[in-house]
């Protein structure tokens, strides 16, 4: 009997050496542990080291509290304008209450995704494909919303919503595809047009300018010219008026005054005219000249 107490004892002790490992838990940072006892809800094991006892604890699920990525197939959706598309969506969500992930819901991942498809349909359903393209931001903030609300009473906070590609059909693709390069064409004419127009202008204001520039020159050249040719006259005039006037402040004699004219005649009379008017008062003076002259050549002989 005592041998069969000894040999109980053991085992218990073989069943406590081997047990205290597998009963010793550390949970580690961003994680959670929940804890049955009995099939009932015990507690929630936070970071740290934790303790269980044997056949009565349970670990039923450890749970990672940092922000999770879902990628979601593309779901077919059908727009207010009845066009079938395909559109797959990212979620970024965050387990808040471990217990309530745990008890709240049963698959917790294919409920958010069965939730997100719904909330997709209900508001791609209210728009048009044009929207659609076109209000990516606005789906997003409200698909956030809906989905916020619905998954609390899980645990879960959806932090943010994404719709990653929208694809529609082949024939809408092709559509737009067409459209597209029709408004780069038109775009593309509408510069081609508008550089020559700016180009065409430039050239005449250039050719403008230099007719306004050839015209300035011209006219200074020509004020310039009648400048000169004034300033020429006046020096002129200006010389003529010293002339007479040191020769009226010389006092010369008729007789000076004969011999400058006859000098003048003789000039003036240089081949190439062929009447000359004398006037009275020379005329006696060249008779008398011609007189001396004879009168020289008399006495000569």
């Amino acid at each position: 009997m005592q041998d069969f107490m000894q040999i109980i004892v053991i085992f218990i002790l073989l069943i406590i050496i081997i047990g205290i490992p597998a009963n010793i838990r550390v949970v580690p940072q961003a994680h959670a542990v929940i804890i049955e006892r009995l099939g009932a809800y015990l507690t929630t094991w936070k970071v740290g080291l934790h303790f269980k006892i044997p056949f009565i604890d349970r670990i039923v699920k450890k749970i990672s509290l940092k922000e999770q990525v879902a990628d979601f197939p593309p779901q077919p959706v059908i727009t207010k304008d009845n066009v079938t598309m395909q559109i797959d969506t990212v979620l970024y969500y965050q387990v808040t209450d471990p217990k309530l992930y745990t008890y709240g819901v049963d698959r917790p991942m294919m409920a958010i995704e069965t939730l997100t498809a719904t909330t997709l349909r209900n508001i791609l359903g209210e728009l048009e494909l044009d929207q659609t393209l076109t209000s990516r931001d606005t789906i997003n903030t409200k698909m956030r919303a809906i989905l916020d609300e619905a998954t609390d009473p899980w645990g879960i906070k959806i932090n943010r919503v994404e719709l990653k590609n929208i694809i529609p059909p082949r024939e809408i693709q092709d559509a737009m595809e067409k459209q597209m390069k029709a408004e780069r064409e038109r775009r593309e004419a509408i510069l081609r047009a508008e550089g020559e127009k700016t180009a065409a202008i430039l050239v005449a204001e250039g050719e403008k300018e230099s007719t306004i520039l050839r015209a300035e020159a011209k006219k200074m050249a020509q004020i310039h010219e009648a400048e000169g040719e004034a300033k020429a006259i006046l020096e002129v005039q200006t010389a003529i008026a010293e002339g007479i006037k040191r020769i009226n402040e010389s006092n010369p004699s008729d007789a000076v005054i004969a011999i400058k004219s006859l000098e003048s005649l003789e000039k003036l009379a240089d081949g190439k005219s062929t009447k000359i008017i004398i006037p009275s008062q020379i005329q006696g003076l060249a008779g008398l000249a011609t007189s001396f002259v004879e009168l020289t050549k008399t006495n000569n002989q």
